[in-house]
């Protein structure tokens, strides 16, 4: 049986600077869709339906940030609003019995046994002890795990889950780093928190996560194992339902002892919203996407913080394309059309002409929308 080692107190004290953002998004990919041979390995891994699909997600930052805390905190009354930390299903979430745990620690040399790839956990960047878990699309497909059941499984080739796990696996060593050791705060009670980790798949493993007084964090904050593209795999989750989840995530900041706290909704106290913090499997297509149904983009400073880069990944969303700035107060300052884009572009934003302070790039394409904070010093 999983279980939760209590941590007392939940508390994060965000400092906050003027700086960048540093969050670029979300990321969900969908892993692996299960087959018919898959529900082979059912008395030994549990009960796997057919169609289950495993997500992997991902908190995607930019270059000199880390992961620190994925949390739900209950509020202070008349000061700061409460936020909520749910991951739900519309079924439940799949368990692996055999060697399934509620974090990824089980060995390498494990990972080829039934369906223990598929097994649903939290993370700060571990896929299994010592691996470090990326994107299919960025493994160099060596050493990929050669499943050893017999007859073996994870075998599906199914287009919706692109690249096959019997290529490229999304898990790497990296020399001298080793992924951190989650460490859970307040995450015993109450037992709802549980039964999305029960993994006796008897009917009570789901359908719901939810805490608003609890965390899973990686102490002293984590990068991704390529800290150019710095994305850290928090969790994996298998279901053969609709997956939901809001998350509020805390990063830390290239400036030692500050920290960036951005939530899914009611943002205050210093704190940023992103809309992609919020995921609705049903309303998602494709096999690596923003969490989010807008447009996804990356704002780098080029070099001050009078001008950026804005990169546009329109090949995930090809559409008409336009942007627009905003004060905090939602007064628009300057806006511009970007016509048709279908590939991934960089396009120049300048804030030369605008005082110093706090602005809001919202992404338009197709009436969908995404939106970013940039400092401007």
């Amino acid at each position: 049986m999983k279980k939760y080692t209590l941590v007392i107190c939940l508390f994060f004290a965000a400092i906050f600077a003027k700086a960048q953002s540093g969050l670029e998004g979300i990321i969900v990919e969908k892993y692996y869709v299960s087959d018919a041979n898959d529900t082979m390995a059912n008395m030994d891994g549990g009960v796997l339906p057919i169609g289950s699909v495993t997500y992997r997600i991902f908190v995607d930052m930019l270059p000199g940030y880390t992961f620190q805390a994925c949390y739900g905190v209950p509020g202070v009354a008349g000061q700061c609003p409460a936020h909520e930390l749910k991951i739900e299903t519309s079924t439940l979430f799949f368990n692996n019995e055999d060697r399934g745990a509620v974090h990824p620690t089980i060995p390498f040399s494990s990972t080829d046994n039934n369906t223990v790839m598929l097994d649903s956990w939290l993370s700060v960047g571990a896929a299994c002890n010592g691996w470090f878990g990326i994107p299919k699309v960025e493994d160099n497909g060596v050493g990929t795990v050669v499943n050893s059941y017999s007859p073996q499984v994870l075998q599906n080739n199914n287009a919706a889950a692109g690249i096959p796990l019997t290529q490229q696996d999304g898990l790497i060593q990296v020399l001298n780093r080793t992924p951190l050791s989650v460490t859970e705060v307040g995450l015993t009670s109450p037992v709802n928190i549980l039964e999305m980790f029960n993994n006796q798949n008897d009917g009570t493993n789901g359908p719901s996560f939810i805490t608003s007084n609890g965390a899973w964090s990686a102490l002293g904050g984590t990068m991704g194992p390529d800290s150019i593209t710095n994305k850290v795999l928090i969790a994996q989750i298998t279901t053969d339902g609709v997956l939901t989840f809001e998350l509020n995530v805390q990063l830390g900041t290239p400036i030692p002892g500050l920290s960036e706290s951005y939530v899914a909704r009611n943002a205050a106290c210093g704190e940023f919203l992103d809309s992609t913090l919020i995921y609705n499997s049903s309303l998602t297509s494709g096999t690596w996407q923003v969490a989010t149904e807008g447009p996804a983009f990356s704002l780098y400073r080029n070099p001050t913080s009078d001008y950026f880069n804005m990169m546009i990944f329109a090949s995930r969303k090809a559409g008409n394309y336009s942007y627009a700035i905003y004060t905090l107060d939602g007064k628009k300052v300057s806006g511009h059309a970007l016509g048709m884009l279908q590939g991934d572009s960089m396009h120049p934003v300048d804030l030369s002409a605008l005082s110093s302070g706090t602005y809001i790039v919202e992404l338009n394409a197709d009436g969908l929308s995404t939106a970013r904070r940039v400092v401007k010093f």
